[in-house]
């Protein structure tokens, strides 16, 4: 075979034995191979195959790095996957993961993914589901936690704890132990439960404490969980139930107030059920119950300072000190005012002075009282306002029945309807009375005992009815008067200012009888003639007199006659006497005084 001779090797003008041995030692085991043969790969080589490879060169100009992993072409392998920490150089050799040859024949490397897969290889072959591992939180994601375990395994957020955790976020960089639950290897996912782990924990020592408790014994225990009725507390494997009742000798309105999550606290075993795993505790218990020297401390009629804990309708509660509180039961609040409701009287954390009234330390009950702290001013009353003293007020409150007169503050004094006028009738007071009026009285009665004191006006002056009625108006005298009012019993006429007489419907009907036809009309004046006096009962008969007849028979229409029902309040002139207009019985001095703004039950009398 004639070799030919390549034209730049006739103008190097090489020797041929020279060429040859160049050849030689730049090719090497080269001969006898195609040039293909020489370029192709020394192995086979897939997608995601995990090789070894040796860096050929890091560049700081450039986001890649050269790797030779024995392929006929060098790969790259992004910078930014070599920074983890450890100073990488040309030479060092590191696994990569074949990802893909880009449209320049250049073949794609990853170190990220041939780590992890190494490290997924690494877990999967060492643990399985249900082993326990740790691993640190890395940082919070949807749904829980990233730890890492050699590979990122993820923790949701209801497997973090035995109870629903705050803000997990707070866990982030801390170890935590959990036991994996499931492994997913084709899509190379690992999910852990520390909270599984936890249970299985307290399973195990749940077993062994249940057999070692007994009621009685003093036991430490962190608050795990607070309600509205009390905190679940974690013995070490079980939880008991410290009520709201059971936490203090003193009044607790909610858990919160004397516990807090995760404390530490000392309880005693009040009770266990071990059949249904149910335990009692108690903290009020491992303190002196303040109610066994409730006497010593507390005897009745002892007075205190204390604090309004509760305001009830009925009621106030006062502490007295931590476990002993008393009631102040509304009708022992004041001496003077009448309490509609407690709050009128004190307030929530208000400080007040009270009395010891009654103590029944089995039931642990304190009866208290507001009033009996201070002077009881009922006590004065008789000896600053003794009978037949004039005194001056002012008109708190009107009634139907009467006018409630302030004598000073907190005292009262009843005014009644009766006692305003000797001579008129008075229906309501507000005809002769308004609220906030000055007005000048005399006192009738006063009865300590039960905190009343009648007033009257009328008592100010002399009975006209003893004297000056009697000798003014004697039967047989005669006057005009004026027609004030017509019913059908009869007609009242005005005899003078405030003072009334009745003249009977059958006055007029006797004169009918003898063919009289009579009419009056309010307002009318009338002559008429006095016919029956009454002092005792203040009333004064009238029958019309001869010369008002006459004069008025011509013109005037009948009366009516009275209703078949109707009460005869007159006889006949000559056979009884003609009683006067009806009037309110005054209020005798034993007789109870209504409060200001009340109507009786019954009239007073």
């Amino acid at each position: 075979m004639v070799r030919k001779t390549h034209p730049a090797v006739k103008e190097n003008d090489l020797p041929a034995a020279e060429l040859d041995r160049l050849v030689e030692e730049s090719l090497g085991d080269f001969q006898g191979q195609s040039l293909d043969e020489y370029l192709a790969p020394k192995q086979n080589y897939a997608l995601e195959q995990i090789v070894r490879g040796r860096i050929i060169s890091i560049s700081n100009d450039s986001d890649e790095v050269l790797v030779d992993i024995g392929y006929k072409s060098e790969g790259v392998v992004p910078r930014m996957e070599l920074e983890d920490g450890n100073a990488y150089k040309a030479g060092d050799e590191i696994d990569v993961s074949l990802e893909s040859l880009d449209d320049h024949g250049t073949l794609v490397l990853s170190k990220r993914k041939a780590d992890r897969k190494r490290a997924w290889d690494r877990v999967i072959n060492t643990y399985k589901e249900g082993d326990t591992v740790s691993g640190k939180v890395m940082r919070q994601i949807k749904g829980g936690l990233l730890l890492d375990i050699g590979v990122p395994a993820f923790l949701p957020a209801s497997q973090v704890s035995l109870r629903r955790a705050g803000n997990i976020k707070d866990l982030e960089g801390q170890d935590l132990p959990c036991t994996i639950i499931k492994i997913d290897p084709s899509r190379m996912n690992i999910v852990v439960s520390r909270r599984k782990l936890l249970e299985d924990q307290r399973a195990r020592l749940k077993e062994g404490l249940l057999a070692d408790l007994e009621e009685g014994q003093v036991r430490d225990g962190v608050v795990k969980n607070i309600v509205d009725f009390g905190a679940f507390v974690d013995l070490g494997g079980i939880d008991g139930l410290l009520h709201i009742t059971d936490m203090s000798w003193g009044r607790v309105t909610h858990p919160s107030e004397v516990v807090a999550i995760d404390q530490k606290i000392k309880v005693k075993v009040l009770k266990v059920d071990r059949e249904k795993e149910r335990i009692a505790l108690g903290m009020k218990q491992l303190l002196e119950n303040p109610w066994e020297r409730v006497l010593e401390k507390y005897p009745i009629g002892s007075r205190h300072n204390g604090k309004v804990v509760n305001v009830m309708s009925y009621g106030a509660f006062v502490k007295l000190e931590d476990g002993i509180e008393g009631l102040v039961h509304i009708s022992e609040m004041s001496w003077t005012r009448r309490v509609a409701h407690p709050s009128e009287i004190v307030q929530a954390n208000q400080d007040v002075a009270v009395v010891v009234l009654d103590v029944n330390r089995d039931k642990q009950e304190i009866s208290l009282g507001m009033k009996q702290a201070e002077a009881n001013p009922w006590e004065a009353v008789e000896s600053k306002f003794p009978v037949g003293t004039h005194i001056k007020g002012k008109v708190r409150n009107l009634t139907n029945y009467g006018a409630f007169i302030e004598l000073e503050e907190g005292i009262d004094g009843l005014l009644h309807v009766s006692d305003m006028s000797w001579t008129r009738k008075v229906s309501n007071p507000a005809e002769v009375l308004k609220k906030g009026q000055d007005v000048e009285a005399v006192v009738i009665s006063v009865d300590t005992e039960r905190k009343r004191v009648a007033l009257g006006v009328k008592q100010l002056t002399a009975d006209p009815w003893q004297d000056t009625i009697p000798q003014k108006y004697a039967v047989g005298a005669r006057i005009t008067g004026l027609v004030t009012k017509i019913t059908n019993f009869g007609v009242f006429v005005e005899l003078e200012k405030d003072l009334e007489g009745l003249l009977h419907v059958s006055e007029l009907a006797d004169r009918r009888g003898k063919g009289a036809d009579k009419t009056v009309a309010d307002g009318q004046k009338l002559a008429v003639e006095v016919i029956k006096l009454d002092a005792e009962e203040h009333r004064i008969g009238l029958k019309l007199s001869d010369d008002e007849f006459d004069a008025a028979a011509a013109d005037a229409p009948a009366l009516a006659a009275p209703a078949a029902d109707a009460p005869a309040l007159a006889a006949p002139a000559g056979d009884a006497p003609a009683p006067a207009a009806p009037r309110e019985p005054a209020v005798p001095a034993s007789a109870p005084t209504p409060e200001a703004g009340e109507a009786p039950a019954s009239p007073p009398g």
